[in-house]
């Protein structure tokens, strides 16, 4: 059997995640998901992290579903 850990794939940056908004309040972009102490230290210090919030903000979805 193979012991390895199995490396995580980075999902996508968080400017194309559905969750990445512009917050008026703070006057830039931020995530919407409110994550955990260590979510947010594994964010910042792994660079393979791969959030498991991660949502493609796919825009043009529903025009496909519709035709």
């Amino acid at each position: 059997m193979n012991n390895e850990k199995k490396k995580r794939r980075p999902q996508g940056s968080c400017e194309n995640c559905a969750n990445y908004a512009y917050d008026q309040e703070y006057e830039e972009y931020v995530c919407m998901v409110d994550l955990d102490e260590d979510e947010y230290y594994r964010f910042l210090n792994e660079p393979n992290y791969a959030c498991p919030y991660f949502k493609l903000d796919d825009e043009y979805a529903v025009v496909r579903k519709q035709n």
